[in-house]
């Protein structure tokens, strides 16, 4: 028994350590493309926070604990939006299987993700992807119905110039103004306003891991 316990120690350990390679290796963001790169004008965000959905978040966000695991995260902030108990990473990873080691190894993909939150709810949950330019619009106009809640994959490339695959809660969209709130779960950016098209065109992309295009996720 000690030996096992040993053994499982040191593999959790050495896991653990090249998910830490892999999460550094990514391309790092500057902090100056990180502010350049989105829309932060005070009066714009104050609007955003007050938006149906995102005024369920309560101007608050809880950061995901590694660089791995944004998608636990943001199923994790959505539940606590709509009022699931499950509403931290473990809790919405326990009965998995995935993520175990504390790292979500090269991360997880949009189907993964959409398991990962149908193990914890009742609720509908479902996979868009192959979205035309047009009904990612037209979802966005959705963005704001209290009953929905959309969380968007999408590369950081297309957006700040560096960064690999992410994952965030929408919370809504300014349709006078066309930008989609993104209520993004990593501490270094926090929540942030984009144009919908350049949104559009970085989820309108490839996830090497799946081979399938990134999209959005679905809960109501």
């Amino acid at each position: 028994m000690k030996r096992s316990l040993a053994f499982g120690v040191i593999v959790i350990a050495v896991v653990g350590l090249l998910a830490g390679i892999l999460i550094a290796g990514q391309s790092r963001v500057s902090q100056d493309a990180i502010q350049s790169s989105v829309i932060r004008t005070p009066g714009l965000i104050d609007s955003a926070w007050k938006l149906p959905v995102a005024a369920t978040f309560n101007a608050d966000v809880t950061w995901q604990s590694n660089g791995s695991r944004c998608g636990p995260a943001s199923v994790a902030n959505t539940f606590r939006s709509i009022g699931e108990e499950e509403t931290t990473e473990a809790e919405v990873l326990a009965g998995t299987g995935k993520c175990w080691t504390g790292f979500c190894i090269i991360g997880l993909t949009l189907d993964e993700l959409a398991e990962v939150a149908r193990t914890n709810t009742r609720r509908k949950v479902s996979v868009l992807r192959n979205l035309s330019a047009d009904a990612f619009r037209e979802h966005m106009k959705r963005a704001n119905d209290p009953g929905r809640r959309y969380i968007v994959n999408f590369t950081r490339e297309k957006i700040f110039g560096a960064g690999a695959g992410h994952f965030s809660p929408i919370g809504g969209y300014l349709e006078a103004e066309d930008m989609v709130f993104v209520l993004d779960v990593n501490e270094d950016y926090k929540p942030w306003l984009i144009e919908r098209e350049r949104l559009f065109s970085a989820m309108n992309t490839i996830d090497s891991d799946g081979d399938k295009k990134r999209g959005l996720l679905l809960i109501e």
